[in-house]
């Protein structure tokens, strides 16, 4: 019987964090049997229902142990949300210890994965004389600015978001410093030096494990394997995403339904992802963008707030469709549907109706828009949503960005303008193409290529330095 190779995962709070970890243990077990994993959760209050219900549904030799919630009064309010779970990941720290030393106590530890936002948790890895790896669940491009800020701020004054020129990472289309993520447009603040912390920590590593893949990002990987010689190891081993929901089936049923009755390819999915809020007046200019287009279109709202980043680790609760302009679900009824909150969006993808998604740019999200071969309209937000909008837009050539006046706002005749370019026009023809090209190599990157040897190539390590 082949010996069990144990293996502990530091997740981070918030679900959109949680589940490409997890799915990235459950991939790992799937193809190396004699692998067992240990999750251990940091939450913010009590964990949502989404999240308990998501932990249920996994195998027996993934193990999850939730750790005592970190209480609201323990952090200060009103701050950025990747501060609140960069702070709730580090009161966590003397339960991530103990826990750590319980399991060492039991069985031999061979390898320890944390989260970026819990990276302090790299710290115990000597001591449990096991390997360190941090799990990063976004972009090689994203990755490449914090391999490269700590450089970045020693050489550049000022603020970034004034630089005249763009700033070019090695093996990156060029970006513009306005949009480089939250954390890195005000350097005098404390998440600021947050960032510089969780850059820093990349070296302190034996590893980075990737969720993107070979194919899409050559450049920036090549370039940060180069980077990482001598320092540490990358391991591209996505796309890695969510198959199914856990999720309200009346809901899913009801968008599936009308999806049938669509043309292929005509409909525009709308979503800004489980923590993309827009304001109510961004939010009427978008339902008269997406009226004036004429397309078909499938929206999950809700409700509006000026703090685009509040939905994250809190839901709203009141009834968004209230908010939408006076009319606008009965002159649309013929050609869209508006759900709330939440819709079955892998499911949605994957439908042969949908022909574009307009998206917030979450990881998450991209990679599955990516293995469905739907191209893109951006719509950034928070957190690197930018930097994934100028990869899609400017790198790869599957998206369309909409322009936004000197108020922020994108207005209604150019989103209108700009769904009809992707739904109808040449350019939206060509994007579909490369989409669907992009979608086979994803394909092949999980089913024997690229992303699969680094997957194998990581569990030989792992079971060498157990003495297998």
């Amino acid at each position: 019987m082949a010996k069990t190779i144990h293996v502990a995962i530091v997740t981070s709070p918030g679900y959109t964090h949680l589940v490409p970890i997890i799915e990235f243990s459950k991939r790992l077990i799937n193809h190396h049997p004699n692998f067992h994993v240990t999750c251990i959760v940091p939450s913010l209050g009590p964990p949502p229902e989404s999240s308990k219900a998501y932990l249920e549904t996994l195998p027996s030799n993934i193990q999850t142990i939730l750790l005592p919630p970190i209480s609201k009064d323990q952090l200060p309010q009103d701050v950025h949300p990747v501060f609140l779970i960069q702070l709730t990941t580090t009161l966590s720290l003397p339960s991530i210890y103990k826990v750590l030393k319980s399991l060492c106590s039991k069985a031999s530890l061979t390898a320890l994965v944390v989260d970026v936002f819990a990276f302090k948790a790299l710290e115990f890895a000597k001591e449990f004389n096991t390997l360190s790896y941090l799990y990063f669940p976004s972009s090689a491009m994203t990755l490449s600015l914090l391999a490269h800020a700590p450089k970045l701020d020693e050489e550049v004054s000022g603020e970034f978001r004034d630089l005249s020129e763009p700033i070019k990472f090695p093996g990156c289309v060029p970006i513009m410093g306005v949009d480089l993520p939250d954390p890195a447009q005000n350097r005098a603040s404390e998440i600021y030096k947050h960032f510089l912390e969780r850059a820093k920590a990349i070296v302190t590593a034996d590893g980075v494990l990737i969720n993107t893949f070979l194919e899409m990002e050559p450049g920036a990987v090549r370039a940060l394997e180069e980077f990482g010689n001598g320092r540490f190891k990358l391991y591209p081993v996505g796309p890695i995403t969510q198959k199914g929901s856990v999720n309200e089936v009346d809901e899913s049923n009801k968008c599936l339904r009308w999806l049938d009755k669509q043309p292929p390819w005509s409909v525009l999915y709308v979503s800004f992802g489980s923590g993309g809020t827009l304001s109510q007046h961004q939010m009427n200019e978008l339902a008269l963008g997406l009226e004036l287009s004429g397309q078909r279109f499938l929206w999950v709202l809700r409700a509006p707030n000026n703090s685009a980043s509040a939905a994250y680790l809190e839901a709203a609760k009141e009834d968004p469709l209230q908010f939408l302009p006076s009319g606008f679900l009965e002159r649309t009824k013929e050609k869209g549907l508006v759900v709330a909150s939440w819709a079955p969006q892998v499911q949605i993808l994957g439908h042969s109706s949908v022909g574009g998604f307009l998206s917030h740019c979450g990881w998450n999200s991209t990679l599955e828009s990516v293995q469905e071969g739907v191209p893109l309209i951006t719509w950034p937000l928070f957190a690197e949503q930018k930097m994934t909008a100028v990869m899609l837009t400017d790198g790869l050539k599957v998206a369309l960005r909409p322009k936004f006046n000197e108020d922020g706002m994108a207005e209604k005749e150019e989103i209108a303008k700009v769904i009809k370019c992707l739904m109808e026009g040449e350019e939206g023809a060509g994007m579909r193409g490369r989409m669907r090209n992009l979608r086979d190599s994803a394909a092949n990157a999980l089913k024997d290529g690229s992303s699969t040897q680094t997957l194998s190539q990581l569990a030989k390590h792992w079971e060498s330095f157990s003495g297998i």
